[in-house]
């Protein structure tokens, strides 16, 4: 993968500008263009109560092609009625306008505080900057504009071959907390310039965000604003895409989530550590992943991970709660590779002082092995630190 900041994808153009938005000053409306018809797809949050501009872009992505991707920070535009639709829309149709494209291939994103109207009057003056500004080497001025309680950028790139053609592929999020996607708040755009058909991109698209995106968790909240876009405009020209190309874009496109899913949950608010549920030996796929997002999910083991306490009885009595097929006595646990339970029982108090070693590193895996069966699953998720709540208490101020 690119590790320098000279991000760009070939028939895509970007750019941020501040609308005034924010009361900060900082860039808060951005857009993505791209200078052809692009094939397109998304997934949006589950939270029963969405977003006006998940509403509208649920809808629109629905024909598979777009132009265009409008994202502002500030106001979330949820619980706002037909006002707040009606707003979303204004605001697609106005930079279609200024874009000169048909509105219908111009979607919108929001995040931000709830219950607010959008200012359109803000926006409106600001999209002539907004798209007079529009380059190649705008991407990471996107990136920047979508942080609210993000502490840094979230961008990842990666270049394949399909046919011999060289292709892109550009990964930007935001996201820190109300993180638990279900496919968090979390946005992403994916931008690429293979050429690919909606049937293909797809189930491949839907599986990597089910593995990446739909495998963190910051703090057990669903976002009403939540969705993950993607546009392949095909300018790379390659011709049908071969089995090899096919798992070569596969792969890019999972890797790129995946080190964009690590960055969001690194920036859990507050976080100081990026921790690993390993759940192994379960009887189903399904107790498999609910084991390790109830042990992700719970409030008293992220604290003691916080704390740097092995206190396995925690994790113990979440997976008693998770509803799965498990037999205490079966049950073996390991702290970043130090086996602190055997059978439902502690190991030694030996090997849980080498445990409380092992976290204090920024990174920790913990890895339960139920013995029932032959599935596994794993959630990425954080420590909860004294600085969530105090990020969180005053978000609105």
């Amino acid at each position: 993968m690119k590790k320098d900041n000279n991000y760009s994808v070939p028939g895509f153009l970007a750019s941020a500008v501040s609308a005034g938005l924010n009361k900060t000053g900082t860039l808060d409306l951005s857009l993505i263009f791209s200078q052809k018809k692009a094939v397109a797809a998304g997934v949006f949050t589950t939270n029963k109560v969405k977003a006006a501009p998940v509403l509208l872009s649920q809808e629109r992505i629905k024909k598979g092609f777009l132009r265009a991707v409008i994202a502002n920070t500030g106001y979330a535009n949820a619980c706002t009625g037909t006002q707040g639709l009606h707003d979303s829309i204004q605001t697609a149709d106005m930079a279609s306008k200024e874009l000169g494209i048909d509105p219908e291939e111009t979607v919108v994103a929001s995040t931000g505080v709830i219950g607010a109207y959008l200012p359109c009057n803000l926006i409106e003056k600001a999209l002539p900057n907004l798209v007079k500004n529009l380059s190649s080497n705008g991407f990471k001025s996107v990136a920047n504009s979508l942080m609210t309680t993000d502490s840094f950028p979230k961008m990842s790139y990666f270049e394949g071959r399909a046919q011999g053609n060289p292709f892109h592929l550009l990964g930007i999020a935001k996201g820190a907390g109300m993180i638990m996607p279900d496919m968090a708040t979390m946005l992403s755009f994916l931008l690429t310039d293979i050429n690919i058909d909606f049937q293909t991109l797809w189930p491949i698209f839907r599986s990597a965000v089910e593995c990446t995106f739909n495998r963190i968790t910051v703090d057990g909240e669903t976002s009403t604003n939540d969705m993950v876009l993607i546009m392949a405009n095909g300018v790379a020209g390659n011709r049908r895409l071969t089995k090899p190309d096919i798992k070569e874009f596969e792969r890019g496109l999972t890797d790129v989530m995946e080190e964009l899913a690590y960055m969001i949950a690194k920036d859990g608010e507050g976080a100081t550590k990026v921790v690993i549920i390993e759940v192994n030996g379960a009887a189903s796929k399904d107790d498999a992943n609910t084991a390790a997002r109830v042990v992700g999910n719970s409030n008293l083991v992220k604290t003691t991970i916080f704390g740097q306490d092995p206190n396995w009885g925690r994790i113990m009595a979440a997976l008693g709660r998770a509803g799965i097929k498990m037999e205490e006595n079966k049950v073996q646990i390991w702290i970043d590779g130090i086996k602190v339970v055997d059978g439902g029982l502690m190991t030694s108090e030996k090997e849980e002082r080498k445990a409380a070693e092992r976290m204090k590193k920024e990174q920790i895996t913990i890895t339960i092995h139920l013995n029932q069966g032959k599935w596994k699953d794993r959630i990425i998720t954080c420590d909860l630190t004294y600085d969530y709540i105090r990020i969180n208490a005053g978000y609105r101020t």
